[in-house]
């Protein structure tokens, strides 16, 4: 990596860390805050949710009919997630202690915390959980995915990635034979050194 590439690499975590800085901000503007990984609402905010929660028959009413046909293929994808997350949990189960490669907590990434809003009704609730469910599967099974490239293939691509992992930027360029057969062993023996969460 360049001192370039670096500095913009730096650069980056410097920003995802302001953005941590305002979401914070704007939580505090919105009444609640993260204790303990419980959520707390100021005195009130729950009340004033409970208000603004839709009724199931008005729900119901103001959604399309392009949602009551649609609704049966966006659950159909349930069959196919709930394999994904059982198979990507054998997988790492076992190759990742083959390679002495820390395992991915599962838990750091599908949450179900958005069925306490009071505001939802359960449909909506219902539906929040679902999609928490499906897109922890996806950020879980993609951290297995690039501990396994790290492992195995620490090269960049030709082409651009769009939205690469985390650990993509700290990849050895395409190309760069020398790198890769002098560092292989060092990504092996970093991924290694991770703390076991």
């Amino acid at each position: 990596m360049t001192s370039r590439m670096q500095e913009l690499a730096d650069e980056i975590v410097r920003l995802h860390a302001e953005l941590d800085r305002e979401i914070e901000g704007r939580r505090k503007e919105l009444g609640w805050h993260v204790k303990q990984k419980f959520i707390e609402f100021e005195r009130g905010i729950t009340i004033e949710h409970r208000r603004l929660r839709k009724s199931i028959p008005r729900f119901l009413a103001q959604s399309p009919v392009a949602t009551y046909l649609s609704v049966p293929v966006i659950y159909s994808l349930i069959v196919p997630m709930v394999l994904l997350d059982l198979w990507a949990g054998a997988y790492q189960a076992i190759c990742f202690r083959v390679y002495r490669i820390p395992r991915v907590k599962r838990a750091d990434y599908i949450t179900f915390d958005r069925r306490h809003l009071a505001y939802l009704n359960w449909i909506e609730a219902f539906n929040c959980l679902y999609c928490g469910y499906a897109n922890g599967v996806i950020g879980y099974v993609r951290e297995i995915g690039s501990r396994t490239e790290q492992y195995w293939c620490p090269i960049k691509s030709a082409l651009r990635v769009p939205d690469p992992h985390r650990r993509y930027y700290e990849f050895l360029e395409y190309g760069d034979a020398d790198g890769y057969r002098a560092r292989l062993e060092k990504f092996r023996e970093q991924l290694r050194s991770e703390p076991q969460l």
